[in-house]
């Protein structure tokens, strides 16, 4: 069935994107012309070297020496980009340095605010890359920063990677034991600290847990504390603590090191909830092309732009947020809860501080939705041209409260992709229509397919999101990975030389893309596999219910058993009359073979750091792994939400053993 177009971009909005300047340059120097968008993709996955080569020629990216040629090797893992050329992601980045705008636009929940402009994130950067140069920090030396989203993370960063040091970071609301499950399997030499962070309308004091990573990680040899509380946090009592006004004071000349392609740029950690984090190896040359192909030709950024990304520096899209200084953007920083004191806050924010393109996780909106949230009668948003969404699929009710709550005329953008290579295989573009419910396009340079199980491309149908050929910002390789096993494991395994990402997908006729959840949380009822997000958009259209989670379990030797899990509204039940709306509506939706056996409530659905639905390790759990094993605590937005979880499993196992097959 086609899909409700419910965006078509004005012609004045065409002429003047980047993606639409990018085509002429291809046609007038390259001798290229497509017809149409989709023209232009086939090209792009067709010809890697042609394409990624004209992406370094036309953003004219500064390398001190040239390249032998675009891509040497294209093996999947092991492909060689752009061998011979050195640059450095904070040469690109300073390049857009103009007096007339700022570059860093804070806010936190507090109301505390402040604008950085140009030639003082220099001087900031410039100053704090002095410091670890003195300490002895140099290239490959690991910089850890345990920092909520304020300015001084983006320093630190920009710092850390101007001298070619390897920067990490993990967000102060995650516990000391997520914290040390990551910076354990690097060894940073530095770490820079906050003395505490707010939320919801709380402060919450982080220097004992401060202390204790110190204790688990003799490799740090100095701590840069960041007061955020307290004024006058004293850093002497931290292992050669210095405080942050002191490493970044005085003047010092920034001159970024010229690193290979493949110098590595940062270390971020997988979102999963078992077995130790991936510390995920990415490169300065393969990010600063991918971002500013995803940055400026997808979502249209461009340097009179203010962007901002609603993210915990925990989660890729912090990375992904402060990439927009790649494109010379305005980024616009909020450290605090979305929902605090309200679920107008962010739109505050926004409609203050002009924003022109304003992202979000797919499950803040919901909630916004849920909350009866009217972004237009609590905030100024003429300046607001565009809506990015990731995290989750966001659901065609999304899209019409998008609509018919924000605004009517806004560009839609939402995007598929990852923290495992840092960018989007799926997106938006200016220049195309919106369709409800779909995600505009495939990204530029990424050959997204949907395959069977047997790696045969599928036309509109679901299958396996398959990427069949090689990306520069796909992973260097795993932090101390030996032979890179846990590497293939993760994506070359299922389909060998070919990356499988591990979602759901289907491409439609129009080339848009729709995301069905999770390949490994699979509903598969009686031969009939289905991803979840259809089940959750029928459960979760209900009024009463907030929030909903759906595993299927299948046991050895007995008949499978799905269960859906319902977190209501303040004051609602889950009565007869509600549990039979949900099924009827599955039943509509879906099929009858995706009708529940049990519906229960809960007060609240698992949720990992980005937001994602942890719909496999409560699968686990009930299937009676330990919880251990399954599920961390602190890498969780709501521990607090397992309790349910682990007592129902624990009597569920009980009645199971009671039972006989």
């Amino acid at each position: 069935m086609e899909a409700e177009k419910v965006w078509e971009p004005p012609a004045e909005f065409v002429a003047s994107a980047r993606i639409t300047g990018f085509t002429e340059w291809l046609a007038r120097e390259r001798g290229l012309r497509f017809a149409d968008y989709h023209a232009l993709w086939r090209w792009s996955v067709a010809d890697l070297e042609g394409f990624w080569g004209a992406v370094w020629d036309w953003f004219d990216i500064r390398s001190a020496t040239p390249f032998q040629r675009v891509l040497a090797d294209r093996r999947m893992p092991g492909a060689r980009w752009f061998p011979g050329a050195t640059l450095n992601y904070v040469d690109q980045v300073f390049r857009h340095a103009a007096a007339e705008r700022p570059a860093i636009v804070f806010r936190n929940e507090a109301g505390f605010a402040r604008e950085i402009g140009w030639s003082e994130l220099r001087r900031e950067v410039g100053a704090l890359a002095a410091s670890l140069k003195a300490w002895g920090i140099g290239e490959g030396d690991r910089v850890a920063a345990y920092l909520p989203n304020i300015p001084e993370a983006a320093t630190a960063f920009l710092a850390t990677a101007s001298i070619g040091a390897i920067w990490s970071a993990c967000s102060p609301d995650m516990g000391p034991v997520a914290v040390l499950d990551r910076f354990r399997q690097i060894a940073p030499r530095v770490l820079v600290a906050v003395d505490g962070y707010r939320w919801g309308g709380k402060a919450f004091d982080r220097r004992d847990v401060v202390a204790r990573l110190l204790e688990e990680l003799p490799s740090v040899e100095r701590v840069i504390l960041v007061p955020c509380l307290d004024p006058a946090a004293d850093p002497a009592g931290f292992r050669r603590g210095v405080a942050w006004a002191e490493a970044a004071a005085g003047e010092a000349p920034l001159t970024p090191a010229a690193l290979p392609f493949d110098h590595p740029l940062w270390i971020v950690y997988s979102s999963g909830t078992t077995g130790l984090p991936k510390p995920i190896v990415h490169g300065h040359g393969g990010i600063v092309l991918e971002q500013l192909k995803m940055g400026v030709l997808h979502n249209d950024l461009g340097p009179h732009d203010r962007f901002h990304w609603y993210s915990s520096t925990g989660w890729i899209m912090w990375n992904c947020q402060v990439s927009g200084l790649l494109a010379g953007a305005t980024i616009c920083l909020y450290d605090g809860s979305p929902g605090w004191p309200d679920y107008g806050a962010l739109w505050r924010f926004v409609g203050e501080n002009r924003v022109s393109f304003f992202g979000a996780g797919a499950a803040i909106y919901m909630a916004c939705e849920k909350a009866g949230v009217e972004p237009n009668a609590v905030a100024d948003l003429s300046a607001l041209r565009a809506l990015g969404s990731t995290g989750s699929p966001l659901p065609p009710e999304g899209y019409r409260w998008v609509y018919g709550h924000v605004r009517p005329d806004i560009w839609l953008a939402p995007i598929s992709g990852g923290t495992d290579f840092a960018g989007a295989f799926v997106g938006g573009l200016p220049t195309l229509p919106v369709h409800l419910g779909e995600m505009q396009c495939r990204c530029l340079g990424a050959r997204v397919e949907a395959w069977d199980d047997a790696g045969r491309p599928l036309e509109d149908e679901v299958g396996e999101l398959v990427c069949a050929a090689p990306m520069p910002s796909m992973p260097l390789h795993f932090w101390n990975d030996e032979g890179d096993r846990r590497y293939r494991e993760s994506y070359f395994e299922t389909y060998p030389g070919y990356w499988r990402h591990g979602d759901w997908i289907r491409i439609t006729p129009r080339g848009g893309a729709i995301i069905y959840g999770r390949s490994d949380a699979t509903i598969n009822r009686h031969g009939i596999r289905m991803g979840t997000s259809e089940l959750y958009r029928a459960v979760e259209r209900l009024p009463e219910i907030l929030d909903s989670l759906v595993v299927d379990l299948e046991y050895l030797g007995r008949e499978s058993r799905l269960l859906l899990f319902v977190a209501l509204r303040p004051g609602m039940a889950l009565a007869e009359d509600l549990v039979g709306r949900i099924r009827s509506g599955i039943r509509t939706a879906l099929s009858a073979r995706h009708v529940p056996d049990d519906i229960l409530e809960v007060p609240e659905v698992p949720r990992t750091l980005s937001g994602k639905k942890m719909e496999l390790p409560i699968k686990k759990l009930l299937l009676g792994h330990p919880l251990a094993k399954v599920a961390s605590r602190d890498a969780m937005a709501n521990p607090g939400s397992l309790d349910w979880y682990v007592d129902f499993a624990a009597r569920r196992a009980a009645s199971v053993q009671e039972s006989p097959p």
